[in-house]
């Protein structure tokens, strides 16, 4: 075959690949964009394969379904009109939940909003940014009487229609410590708050949202599926929470209802790049430690991780729009996808997790997140000082 005419037909076919990309992206349609420089480059590489291993035809045709493939799953989803939609978001105090209930309410949805303090900054920011139609109702997800209030609320006021979306945002995490030296206190607190919580509110509301064949849409993290290091109570109630939600999932598919886990990387959210929040529970962590474990890591071990922490967070992203638009997508895609990864890195950092061998994972988590120096007991000038 000619070289000439070989490039001639693979140059067309990334030319036609180039061009409906281009059109795609005119039309701005709504919803979360996908990355396209990984299927890009596995494309190219399949496209250097084909040359060198096929005949023109067998390889252009190849080649060709790839690029197909491609433009099918870069396609923007087709979402469902918004008019008549009720949805309840909880933690709209700040962070996700308060810039969802502001986007949805201006997409026309009827929006119940949950915050913890109706008084609080976030809230008065809501009822001064958002439509009449917008309802704020206070809740404590580890006050069941809470709990109660809102599900009588939402059914008095949808049980003619039915509650189309759910989405469970609100969480809690104010420990940043080994599992030895978190409380156990609170490894329970984030079951109730992360767990539990959002369990009996989505129960509570399961016959509404069957009604409706609706949605459930749940921000989980990628610290429920990696094991981050000082994240085991916080990270511990996300995994219960990420495989709740995927059986609902199954278990509802007869329903109609649709249910989507949001994993996001790290956006700045409310306290979680707030220094003097992550040093005061440093402080009261110290405090509350029983002595020989205080001896045997050390107060500097706690200090270095509350450090390393808080430079983390200093690169977390100020705009949340990628996970609003994934929010956004789970309500209303015809076919939402199962999970949404908004956020840089996140592809590479499951890639690692999930084919390269523990090492390697615990060495990229440690280098990435957090690396904590050796505790006391093991250094050895506590050992040089425990022979004198």
């Amino acid at each position: 075959m000619e070289p000439g005419l070989e490039r001639w037909a693979y140059g067309a076919l990334w030319a036609a690949l180039a061009g409906s990309l281009a059109l795609r992206a005119a039309r701005r349609a709504p919803g979360p964009g996908r990355g396209l420089v990984v299927p890009l480059a596995l494309l190219a590489g399949l496209q250097s394969l084909c040359r060198a291993c096929l005949p023109l035809p067998l390889g252009l045709a190849l080649a060709a379904a790839a690029a197909c493939l491609l433009l099918w799953w870069a396609s923007p989803r087709r979402l469902l009109p918004v008019a008549g939609r009720a949805v309840l978001v909880t933690g709209c105090d700040s962070g996700f939940g308060q810039a969802t209930a502001r986007h949805l309410d201006a997409m026309g949805f009827r929006v119940f909003a949950s915050v913890l303090d109706p008084q609080g900054a976030g809230a008065q920011e809501l009822r001064r940014s958002c439509s009449p139609m917008l309802t704020l109702l206070q809740m404590d997800l580890t006050k069941p009487e809470d709990i109660q209030r809102v599900l009588q609320h939402i059914q008095e006021h949808t049980n003619s229609t039915g509650l189309w979306g759910l989405v469970n945002n609100a969480g809690f995490n104010d420990t940043i410590a080994d599992a030895e030296l978190s409380p156990l206190g609170k490894f329970r607190t984030c079951m109730e708050v992360n767990f539990f919580g959002s369990l009996e509110l989505t129960k509570g509301l399961l016959p509404l949202l069957r009604t409706a064949g609706g949605r459930i849409v749940t921000v989980s993290s990628p610290a429920g599926d990696l094991p981050f290091p000082c994240l085991a109570a916080y990270g511990a109630s996300k995994a219960a929470l990420s495989l709740l939600m995927d059986t609902f999932r199954s278990e509802l598919q007869p329903w109609g209802v649709k249910v989507s886990l949001i994993l996001p990387g790290y956006y700045k959210t409310g306290t979680t790049c707030d220094p003097a929040f992550w040093n005061l529970q440093k402080q009261r962590l110290v405090a509350s430690l029983p002595r020989e474990l205080l001896q045997a890591y050390g107060e500097d071990y706690v200090e270095e991780i509350n450090r390393q922490f808080i430079q983390f967070m200093k690169v977390a992203v100020e705009d949340l729009s990628a996970v609003v638009n994934s929010i956004t997508d789970g309500l209303l895609a015809a076919n939402p996808a199962v999970r949404y990864y908004p956020g840089q890195g996140l592809g590479l950092m499951y890639f690692i997790h999930r084919y390269l061998p523990y090492f390697v994972r615990d060495l990229f988590l440690k280098g990435f997140f957090i690396n904590p120096k050796l505790p006391r007991a093991l250094r050895q000038e506590h050992h040089d000082d425990t022979k004198k």
